[in-house]
């Protein structure tokens, strides 16, 4: 890996530290970063209470119903890639995370996603997805700038987001978790790093290529498929559908993330989302028809709409949704609004939808067809 003193200000030559954000000689900006932490407190919002007192754990002190919160809906937007996070119908809480960068590398324009999803059945899933997204994307970013390798860099972040996620564990028997995805798009590849069932599509906007998927899921109904054992839509129906063999977290195992390198033949759209999107349509060709061709010239619009899907279907999960234009395009070339000056908008948010209900999953005994492999490291439930 190239130390840090070997990377340079892409506008001027001149000498950028990994965790610099401006050059210091010619002042442009190497790189913007957005991460889906919401607002510090909302006023609850339930049946016009309107009040702003809320306990530490998300109760409104004058009503005492459950208040919203300001991750339950976010939306960021930087131009060159856009994401959008929401609690879904059914649960208390959005325990996924997002967390976006665009950095300006001497090989050019890179844009950078991170998805985590919070494991609900450990301890406090939602610090553990935002701690590993926030983590991830920031070392990215550094390691980029430092002249690393797109593999190399993304390594990096899954291992910052191990460490970020197990610092949260204490001594707690049931050790925060979270899955992770994570994905570098430049001019000339997409290349993605996972651990867990969060998942990474490409979406061609031509007939050249078909759309694929990109990352292979770390789960128990995965495996049941690859042995033969399960059709897929068997597999996710059974109660292992959404057990998960590798995560983030004090009690993973200590391999490294996978990571894969895909090099698309013409322009597209790279898809980055949670299971609360592909629960409902997991198939490739399907997302494809969902978002485009609206995503070539509508990012913001075509990730409402694949939000839009996912609740209509029924919501039952939190569901995050990135999408990033392949290659990346410039802001300033491209006409976005960024160009016009102020940097990225503010995160937009809006109530969360009504119904909750909390996040839990028995563990029936399965089928006798569909007993699943035996596993190194127990693995982790994570609810349909």
């Amino acid at each position: 890996m190239a130390t840090a003193n070997a990377a340079q200000c892409p506008q001027c030559a001149a000498p950028v530290g990994p965790a610099d954000s401006f050059c210091e000689v010619c002042g442009s900006e190497l790189g913007i970063t957005a991460v889906s932490e919401g607002s510090p407190a909302v006023p609850c919002d339930r049946d016009g209470c309107g009040s702003s007192q809320v306990s530490d754990d998300g109760y409104c002190e004058q009503c005492g119903r459950k208040a919203a919160s300001g991750r339950d809906h976010v939306e960021l937007d930087l131009g060159v890639l856009v994401g959008v996070t929401d609690r879904g119908r059914k649960h208390l809480r959005n325990e996924d995370a997002m967390a976006l960068a665009a950095a300006q590398l001497p090989a050019g324009l890179a844009a950078l996603a991170v998805v985590c999803d919070g494991v609900s059945t450990s301890e406090r899933p939602d610090e553990a997805s935002l701690a590993a997204a926030d983590r991830a994307v920031r070392v990215l970013a550094r390691e980029l700038r430092a002249g690393s390798t797109e593999e190399a860099a993304l390594l990096a972040a899954a291992q910052a987001a191990g460490t970020a996620v197990t610092e949260l564990a204490g001594s707690s028997e049931n050790a925060p978790a979270a899955t992770y995805v994570s994905a570098v798009v430049t001019a000339s590849a997409v290349t993605t790093c996972w651990l867990g069932d969060s998942r990474v599509y490409w979406l061609p906007a031509g007939p050249g290529s078909d759309p694929v998927l990109l990352t292979t899921d770390d789960s128990v109904s995965t495996e049941l498929i690859a042995s033969g054992r399960a059709t897929e839509a068997e597999a996710i129906a059974s109660p292992y559908g959404h057990v998960i063999t590798r995560w983030l977290g004090a009690d993973a195992d200590s391999e490294p993330a996978h990571t894969a390198r895909f090099e698309p033949a013409g322009s597209g759209v790279v898809l980055v989302c949670s299971d609360g999107l592909w629960n409902y349509q997991s198939d490739a060709a399907g997302l494809a028809a969902l978002a485009m061709p609206r995503a070539l010239t509508d990012l913001p619009g075509a990730a409402a709409d694949l939000l839009a899907f996912a609740l209509a279907a029924g919501g039952h999960d939190n569901i995050t949704v990135v999408l990033v234009p392949f290659p990346p395009r410039d802001p300033a070339v491209a006409g976005d609004p960024m160009a016009s000056g102020g940097g990225p908008p503010e995160a937009s948010r809006h109530a969360p939808p009504t119904q909750p209900n909390l996040r839990y999953k028995p563990q029936p005994t399965p089928p006798a067809q569909l007993t699943p492999p035996a596993q190194p490291t127990p693995p982790r439930s994570e609810p349909g």
